[in-house]
């Protein structure tokens, strides 16, 4: 891969390769499409020493552009987390396959038998931020889905990604696929973001994943439709009726296990009837565990915490850092969400079933979540193998998108001859 300066014309390139690429992958054995992965996660393995060197020179750029520590931990790599892209390959390898699913199938008095099949999407062109993983998982999910996918990774991640695309191309080599199936943009200029958004012949769907800078930019920008996947502004919301020890356990998982993943809790909302007792428990504890917790009026006189202020409140902190509230009724912190949040992920801690109905019922986030650490809001923890995002919107596509998601449909109609009145 070497860099140019003539982006238009290696974009086209590249969406021309994809665009022939996506034919093939479109009738492409399941077998191949296993292989392939397996070969993949194979490649990673054997790769681990390699990629954690170019991983090195990521952490080095990021250092100089001064990432805070959530962020760098989002980009590092270890031998752990690699095993852990390659089991993800494998995961998804031994998933069925979803292309030529039959979704309905029905017949007519007019003599047509139809048939509802899942058929890939086509082009699938992956913008995303400093996670390099992310490499491996929208690649794994695009091939498995029948796609071809056009991934641009983030400047932070360009050696990482670039060590980890080179296994994936391993495995289509060692399958017979089509090397261009999976393609990685070999530049950091963001003029190839901008030629990306605007490649309405060869890209069928855009998935940005990354903050809101970036999501906002695909959104005005893309001639492509796109599958949005918007910041994480998650809550949980404790009630009158959760159980303490499960509460804490969940809470400080939800928020420190890692905080800068978009299923990191950023702002815990507490009933006022636990506030002075439980309420005032889960901010210890986040405060003992180094978080920062920034409060209403109702929690400052708990020692060591920061008053919050009014942007504290819908804030995708990414880091350790937390909002909390004290809220008078479950309805009171249903508000709270429907006006601050971002459609995600939110979370209810009780024992109250009602209130669990109530909350499932009246919010629309594309994940909600009872007496459950947000950290599962992760498609890999749905069992999808990995993801390629989460989609906050509500067309096609919403919550984990995996496989699965990353298809079409047709319809398939055959007859005895049967002509129309």
């Amino acid at each position: 891969m070497t860099q140019t300066t003539d982006i238009p014309a290696q974009m086209d390139q590249i969406g021309r390769a994809a665009r022939d690429a996506a034919a093939e992958l479109a009738f492409a054995p399941a077998d191949a499409k296993a292989h392939a992965l397996q070969a993949a996660a194979e490649a990673i393995t054997a790769s681990t020493d390699a990629i954690i060197a170019a991983n090195a020179l990521d952490l080095d750029y990021g250092r100089d552009k001064g990432l805070s520590p959530a962020m760098m931990d989002r980009l590092l790599l270890d031998a752990p987390r690699i095993q852990a892209i390659a089991a993800g390959l494998r995961a998804v390898a031994a998933q069925d396959d979803p292309v030529g699913r039959v979704l309905a199938e029905w017949d007519r008095p007019n003599g047509l038998h139809i048939r509802r099949v899942a058929t890939p999407l086509g082009v699938v062109g992956v913008i995303y931020e400093s996670r390099p993983n992310v490499t491996a998982d929208a690649g794994a999910l695009c091939l498995k889905a029948g796609n071809a996918v056009i991934l641009r990774g983030g400047s932070e991640s360009f050696h990482s990604s670039t060590a980890i695309h080179a296994c994936l191309v391993e495995g289509l080599r060692a399958a017979g696929l089509p090397e261009t199936a999976i393609q990685l943009v070999p530049t950091r200029d963001r003029a190839a973001v901008s030629a990306m958004l605007g490649m309405t012949e060869w890209i069928d769907v855009i998935v940005p994943r990354g903050g809101k800078g970036l999501v906002g930019l695909v959104q005005r920008e893309a001639r492509v439709p796109v599958f949005a996947h918007l910041e994480g502004i998650v809550h949980i919301y404790v009630d009158a009726q959760a159980d303490p020890e499960l509460a804490r356990r969940v809470v400080l998982n939800a928020k420190t296990r890692r905080t800068g993943i978009c299923g990191a809790a950023e702002c815990l909302l507490i009933h006022r009837d636990v506030a002075a007792t439980l309420g005032a428990d889960l901010v210890r504890d986040l405060l003992a565990a180094g978080v920062e917790v920034r409060v209403d009026a109702d929690l400052q006189h708990i020692s060591g915490t920061v008053p919050a202020t009014d942007d504290d409140w819908g804030c995708e902190y990414l880091d350790s850092i937390i909002a909390a509230r004290v809220m008078d009724d479950i309805d009171a912190a249903i508000a709270h969400i429907r006006r601050y949040g971002s459609n995600h992920t939110d979370c209810i801690l009780t024992e109250d079933t009602q209130a669990v109905a109530r909350f499932f019922e009246r919010l629309d986030s594309a994940i909600l979540m009872h007496n459950s650490s947000t950290q599962f809001a992760d498609g890999g923890e749905f069992g999808m193998g990995a993801e390629i995002g989460i989609a906050t919107g509500k067309m096609h596509a919403r919550g984990p998108v995996g496989a699965e998601q990353l298809t079409s449909f047709k319809y398939l109609v055959t007859s005895a001859g049967a002509v129309r009145a």
